[in-house]
């Protein structure tokens, strides 16, 4: 099948036979099912407050750095350019991109840490399984229904963005276990977490991939953390970067053309390994890319391993560099602080969440405060501290 040909292939998941919504609602008139959950992720209070959570720098640092927001949307621009290449329901890879990271709590991964570590004898806390708890349980908009009621689909999709959780009987795959909103959910409404999900889901999976890799090299330009002539040794990167050299590209516009080009490196190569797994599986239907032994959409192995290169070059350079480890370093502390001070002292929380907390035991009330917490924004956080604390730290 021709690139752009929009063609449906005959592994793509079908809105028509979508296995449906948690609670049946009627059919929409005018947009599939699939359309349907991607507007109801977009106007989510999860997906605007994005724009005020951290992705790698916080929000002081400046206004050109990505947000949880913007990289959200990268990753759906990529994950519709692979489903529209490979014949895919284009809509059910964007719910799959829009909502994979709404469950990310303020700070970033610092947060998550934190928030981890709070709940180290109540479960712990993973966003993934965060992601589930806002769309099937935090949000609040409708009437017949908490969450967002999504299809199966994008369900799957969003619980199991990084593969399947368990094996045929049900253990989990990793060793910290299934995560507990994950495990309690699947008690009532099955979600085949053995299996792996759709073709679409995976596609949003490694448009991630492919959007964390390229963009954040971009902030770290930009926040001059490594410099253009460090990325030469990286593979892919240093071939894009010898490109834009030999065009003589003015310095300013370099970073640029070199993101540009490793991303469309990236997306050229899922497509291709992509394609090449398809035709030797050869999938007849959605349900058969469930069944397969692996993925069927991803990076052929020498692009995993410049993959895997890019990120091992990010991870000392970057995410654990003085300038971001001191400031995540105050952010977790920040939320810890608040998590010790609501549940010490839960009626300063908001009525809608301090409601029934009397009643609630004490793993109960621990969650409640994750929850809480987890839907913050970075400046709200600081703001909450702000109230509580005589020192909150600015985070520069």
């Amino acid at each position: 099948m021709a690139v752009g040909s929009g063609a449906r292939a005959a592994y793509a998941a079908d809105p028509a036979r979508s296995r449906g919504r948690l609670v049946a609602e009627p059919p929409s008139p005018t947009r599939s099912e699939f359309r349907r959950d991607c507007d109801r992720l977009i106007h989510a209070t999860a997906f605007r407050r994005l724009a005020h959570k951290t992705q790698v720098f916080v929000y002081h640092e400046g206004d050109h750095y990505r947000t949880r927001l913007t990289h959200t949307l990268e990753v759906t621009q990529i994950a519709r350019s692979l489903a529209r290449a490979l014949g895919l329901d284009e809509d059910l890879a964007e719910a799959s991109a829009l909502g994979h990271d709404l469950g990310h709590p303020p700070f970033g991964h610092a947060g998550e840490r934190a928030l981890d570590a709070c709940l180290t004898v109540n479960g712990g806390f993973d966003h993934n399984a965060q992601t589930l708890s806002v769309v099937t349980r935090l949000e609040r908009r409708y009437a017949g229904f908490d969450g967002l009621n999504l299809t199966w689909e994008t369900l799957e999709g969003l619980v199991k963005h990084n593969g399947p959780l368990t094996d045929l009987c049900g253990a989990a795959r990793r060793a910290s276990g299934l995560p507990r909103a994950i495990a309690d959910y699947a008690r009532f409404h099955d979600l085949e977490l053995w299996s792996y999900p759709s073709a679409e889901a995976q596609a949003a999976a490694i448009a991630d991939d492919i959007a964390y890799d390229a963009h954040d090299i971009d902030d770290g330009l930009r926040a001059e953390l490594f410099h253009l002539e460090e990325l030469e040794s990286l593979p892919v990167v240093g071939d894009a970067l010898r490109e834009t050299t030999a065009r003589h590209v003015d310095p300013p516009r370099q970073g640029h053309e070199l993101i540009r080009r490793v991303i469309a490196r990236m997306i050229e190569d899922v497509i291709g390994e992509s394609r090449r797994r398809i035709a030797e599986f050869a999938p007849r239907a959605a349900e058969d890319v469930r069944q397969a032994r692996s993925a069927v959409v991803g990076f052929a192995p020498a692009m995993a391993a410049a993959d895997r290169a890019i990120k091992d070059f990010l991870w000392p350079r970057m995410y654990r560099h003085p300038r971001v480890a001191g400031i995540m370093q105050q952010a977790d502390q920040v939320v810890r602080d608040l998590f010790r001070h609501y549940t010490a002292h839960p009626q300063d929380m908001p009525v809608e969440w301090a409601q029934g907390v009397e009643a609630a035991d004490e793993g109960a009330l621990a969650r409640r405060v994750a929850d809480y917490i987890a839907g913050m924004t970075d400046r709200y956080a600081l703001g909450e501290h702000a109230r509580f604390f005589d020192r909150t730290p600015e985070l520069r």
